[in-house]
């Protein structure tokens, strides 16, 4: 992370995952991290379903960060995976994609956003999909999913509006973390590769290190390849 200062103090949310423990072992490997804190609910119980739980972890914590990253996010949620037809839809199940990709996001930037630096660079980063771009869908399919992450996108985007005008030197990010060799696109992954995890996080974290303010708010690939909505 060159661009934050040495010593920088960095946050990853949904650091038991796949994607977010690589994320937070990067963090650890670099040299300039002066302080990493690790949260997950498997580890902490951070539900970021549950406001109460999102507010009581961001409260432990005293800032300012310079670094969030939320890893968190689901493609099959009790057992229930994407929709491939109109017909599969159940509201119950579409609700808990809500709740975990899209209003978890949303609760993440309510109570950790105000312990960003003021100052200084800092950055926040989101696990999206790039199938939660509208414009890009040629498939059909996922409805759920696909519209929870073009919520998320719609929510990050949002927030950096508002921050910039406290933090101007902040950055907010939607990020596609490629199709990573994790639980989550076991299943879903046939006839297509999947990088390592590492391989993901280091990419990642350098789209998002890379990216001007007058960029807060957008949509990137793992390639920094901007995404349309």
């Amino acid at each position: 992370m060159t661009s934050l200062s040495p010593g920088y103090r960095a946050i990853v949310i949904g650091a038991s995952g796949g994607i977010g423990s690589a994320i937070a072992e990067a963090l650890a490997a670099d040299t300039n991290c002066g302080e990493l804190i690790r949260l997950s609910r498997r580890d902490d119980g951070l539900d970021v379903t549950d406001e109460l739980s999102v507010a009581q972890a961001a409260e432990r914590l005293e800032g300012p960060f310079q670094l969030v990253f939320c890893a968190t996010g689901g493609l099959t949620i009790d057992g229930v995976g994407p929709e491939k037809a109109l017909r599969q839809i159940s509201a119950d199940a579409m609700m808990k994609q809500f709740a975990l990709n899209a209003v978890g996001t949303a609760l993440v930037l309510k109570h950790f956003s105000p312990k960003l630096d003021r100052r200084n660079r800092s950055l926040m980063g989101f696990l999206s999909a790039r199938v939660g771009s509208i414009g890009d869908n040629r498939l059909g399919g996922w409805i759920s999913y696909r519209a929870a992450k073009a919520a998320l996108n719609q929510i990050v985007r949002t927030a950096a509006v508002e921050l910039a005008r406290t933090h101007p030197e902040t950055v907010l990010a939607a990020l596609h973390p490629g199709t990573v060799a994790t639980p989550l696109t076991e299943g879903y992954a046939a006839g297509h590769s999947r990088m390592p995890p590492a391989e993901s996080a280091e990419a990642l974290l350098s789209v998002l290190d890379g990216l001007k303010s007058g960029l807060s708010g957008g949509f990137f690939a793992y390639d920094g390849s901007a995404i349309e909505w």
